[in-house]
């Protein structure tokens, strides 16, 4: 098919309403992306935007909330038009995806009781021990029922107001549906999921309001939560109100099915093909995690794992970290500034290329030199709060290749730390897929993260596109199995999507995971040089 071709089909699939649109809220861009029929992009927008620490936690408005969409949507809207001269009007689907887990509280006319608590803040310790015990079951510290349950410990004011709490994705999706419903994959970041139900762990829910009414009497869990679906199912209708906060201008119509809302966690997994047991991603943003899907469930368990489910509702061990790619972006930053005093190339892509490059030529084992990439705390390792951190040995030496390539073994420490033990626990991997910016120069953290884990690392054409492609996609799943009800996720990725994907895997080098298991050991025994300079500093 021509240039041309392709370019009217497209302009035909957005004018009929065929295409797909996909909005995911991440850490730093709210993106929006328009799918068409054959699941290629078309179009994308992005809003850049930043959390606040407000009264020592970290937090966005809601109003912060809004501006972004409308940003990003706008952006999108102005892209189509650029490419196609056409302005959409509808769509055959659109999903919302966010960061998950959080803490969102809202009274029974809707209004916010206190600002929205992300999942960065890291100061339910107590709650999520006594609920993990209570349990048996791992609950992280930015999981919903921890913020909750901290809230009640603390005595909080707005408890006794709270007449439902939710995630940023179900909140999006309340204001444009009017439906509080979450994806069986975001509701498994609030609270445990029992995956042979597919909705919430009924005995957890029970020793839970049993917990909370000796503390706060007549306070209704249940009441609270957002009603779980699974990936496929009709999660409402755009409204009117809903339309005009995405679109003020009044083009956009009402009456757009939107698919279930999402997790980042679950839209990584679509992204990659990834939802079927044996699998699993990485996902490397300003938070880096990887998602395994499980045949079983799991003998012990690990603070260092979290249980959350696919989109589809399967069981998936999740290791999450804080922290992820955002110090490597502010050392490429710092040598863009240095690249521009010079006078030489300073696109954004250029340098990362550069320095990405530059670290395969670094030593094995980093040479001496060691990095933490600590902005906030990182429940894995114990650490209530987090200072970037380079450090070197005196013998070592300090080279722009074993510096850049420490940062990027930084980047994944923990995330190693936390598959070590799905090691012990004798999970297998078939394939491990990767997706997010730092994929984006061919070949190099790709190779690298291979090393961390000892495993292959494939990264497809979908890399780069992450979650709000993969909402997307699961847009597109919910309006084809309204015709098909039959249809899997899994068969829709596999059959469907990324039929003709093709993608590039690399094997771990077995001098690079040489190295890089030396490195760990280094970085395991510095993390007391981290803890010291949390305390010091």
């Amino acid at each position: 098919m021509t240039l041309p071709d392709q370019v009217n089909d497209a302009r035909d699939a957005i004018a009929a309403g065929r295409a797909t649109l996909g909005i995911e809220l991440g850490s730093t861009n709210i993106k929006a992306c328009l799918v068409g029929p054959d699941h290629v992009t078309l179009a994308s927008g992005s809003h850049a935007w930043e959390n606040e620490l407000v009264d020592g936690r970290w937090t966005y408005s809601l109003d912060a909330v809004h501006a972004g969409l409308q940003g990003a949507y706008a952006a999108l809207v102005a892209d189509v038009e650029a490419r196609y001269g056409v302005r959409p009007t509808g769509y055959a689907a659109l999903g919302v995806s966010a960061m998950m887990h959080g803490y969102l509280p809202f009274d029974a006319d809707g209004e916010l009781l206190v600002p929205f608590r992300t999942w960065r803040n890291t100061s339910t310790g107590p709650a999520a021990a006594e609920l993990s015990a209570l349990f048996g079951y791992n609950i992280p510290l930015r999981w919903s029922i921890a913020h909750l349950y901290q809230a009640i410990l603390d005595d909080e004011p707005h408890v006794p107001q709270i007449a439902s709490f939710t995630t940023l994705a179900g909140y999006v999706h309340r204001a444009l549906t009017g439906r509080d419903v979450l994806g069986v994959g975001d509701a498994s970041g609030m609270f445990p999921i029992d995956p042979a139900t597919g909705d919430y762990d009924a005995r957890m829910l029970a020793q839970f309001a049993h917990l909370a009414a000796a503390k706060r009497p007549g306070l209704d869990i249940e009441g609270f939560l957002p009603e779980v679906l699974p990936a496929g199912a009709d999660a409402g209708r755009l409204t009117e109100a809903g339309a005009a906060l995405l679109d003020p201008t009044g083009h956009l119509r009402p009456g757009v099915l939107l698919c279930p809302p999402e997790g980042d966690a679950g839209t990584g997994m679509v992204a990659t093909n990834s939802v079927a047991p044996r699998t699993g991603n990485v996902s490397a943003g300003t938070s880096i995690f990887a998602m395994v899907v499980l045949e079983k469930p799991l003998t012990t368990v690990h603070h260092e794992l979290d249980l959350v489910t696919t989109p589809a509702g399967d069981l998936v061990a999740m290791v999450h970290c804080n922290n992820g790619a955002s110090e490597l972006d502010a050392w490429a930053g710092l040598f863009r500034e240095f690249a521009t005093a010079l006078g030489g190339p300073s696109g954004p892509d250029a340098v990362f290329g550069t320095l990405f490059n530059a670290a395969l030529d670094g030593a094995a084992d980093g040479g001496g030199l060691l990095a933490y990439n600590y902005l906030a705390g990182e429940p894995i390792t114990g650490l209530e709060a987090g200072r970037p951190l380079f450090v070197r040995t005196p013998d070592s030496r300090l080279t722009l290749a074993s510096f850049v390539r420490t940062q990027i073994y930084g980047a994944f420490g923990t995330l190693a730390l936390g598959m070590r033990v799905l090691d012990g626990e004798d999970v297998e991997i078939d394939a491990m897929f990767a997706h997010g910016g730092m994929f984006r120069t061919a070949g190099v953290a790709q190779r690298l993260l291979a090393a961390a884990i000892d495993a292959p690392v494939a990264v497809g054409r979908t890399a780069g596109e992450g979650g709000a492609w993969g909402i997307a996609v699961l847009a597109a799943f919910a309006a084809a199995a309204a015709e098909q009800p039959d249809l899997t996720l899994a068969g829709f990725l596999t059959d469907q999507v990324f039929a003709d994907v093709e993608l590039d895997v690399v094997e771990p080098d077995a001098a690079d995971v040489a190295g890089f298991a030396t490195y760990l050991e280094r970085y395991a025994a510095g993390l007391a040089v981290e803890r010291a300079a949390v305390a010091a500093l």
